[in-house]
């Protein structure tokens, strides 16, 4: 389904001219751009990009209890207290932390006009707060799904949001994972 998304994207937002990509140093962000790559947008890689570690839940099976963990957690950031983490994990302040120097990195690259990043869901709900200037409780008001778009216009001095979460070119999901199952098939045939 990822690869599925990621064509659909590249399908309708191939033939933009990207000056650059970036992405965290997860595997699945640089998957989801790979087309992009292989056109010759430059990509680079920055772990402050990493999606929050949710501590000692990261890759577990989601029980009740842990379930109801996560989201008594969402509430207390919602609440304004930011600096909790997940257990064994990062807060939201961590997180903004960590992608403060990668913001300012690439705020100094003005040949870059138009970028791609690519990255996972609550470190993209607090990079939108911090190019945005809401405060890190508000970020859980950024909606998000796999390969849905958030389109950013960089005034000089302020962001502001052109798409919010727009996710209509994944409309061709269903056809691309048909047409991937009947090469495949034929492949092992």
């Amino acid at each position: 389904m990822g690869r599925a998304q990621a064509t659909a994207f590249y399908q309708v937002y191939g033939a933009v001219k990207f000056d650059k990509v970036y992405t965290s140093r997860l595997r699945r962000t640089a998957e989801s751009v790979q087309l992009f790559v292989k056109a010759g947008v430059p990509q680079e890689a920055m772990a402050g990009l990493n999606e929050i570690s949710w501590g000692n839940k990261e890759g577990k099976k989601i029980t009740p209890e842990e379930d109801a963990y996560y989201h008594w957690m969402l509430t207390e950031w919602q609440k304004g207290k930011i600096s909790k983490r997940i257990e064994g994990g990062e807060s939201p302040e961590d997180v903004a932390a960590r992608q403060k120097p990668v913001i300012d990195y690439i705020m100094t690259k003005k040949e870059q006009s138009t970028i791609l990043i690519c990255m996972h869901g609550r470190a993209m709900r607090i990079l939108l707060c911090q190019l945005l200037n809401y405060p890190l409780k508000s970020m859980d008001m950024f909606e998000h799904e796999n390969l849905g778009l958030y389109l950013l216009n960089h005034s000089g001095t302020m962001f502001s949001i052109l798409k919010h979460n727009d996710a209509k070119h994944l409309k061709n999901v269903d056809e691309i994972l048909m047409e991937h199952r009947r090469t495949h098939q034929h492949l092992i045939a």
